[in-house]
């Protein structure tokens, strides 16, 4: 879920939870602690989520990684050309 679906959700669920306690009669005290406790667990189910999602992703060793980059670069340079080690601007 990306941060502005979230964000937008997240402000529909308190003024569902704010307008449900404003015509429940509460005080505005009430309303405010209620609108708080909501938002903290929204809260703590997105950062869940996000957790989950990333301890469900399969770690990609640096080794991989890299000879995949190199194999890249590698396709796109030209027969018979060598690459030269990088040089500094100094």
């Amino acid at each position: 879920m990306s941060l502005p679906k979230f964000i937008v959700g997240m402000m529909f669920a308190l003024a569902i939870v704010i307008g449900w306690s404003y015509f429940d009669g509460a005080s505005p005290g009430t309303i405010l602690l209620r609108a708080i406790i909501c938002a903290v667990i929204i809260q703590a189910g997105y950062f869940l989520l996000v957790f989950a999602m990333i301890g469900r992703a399969s770690p990609t060793s640096a080794g991989k990684a890299r000879e995949a980059d190199r194999g890249t670069i590698l396709n796109k340079v030209a027969d018979g050309e060598k690459l030269g080690a990088r040089r500094s601007l100094h």
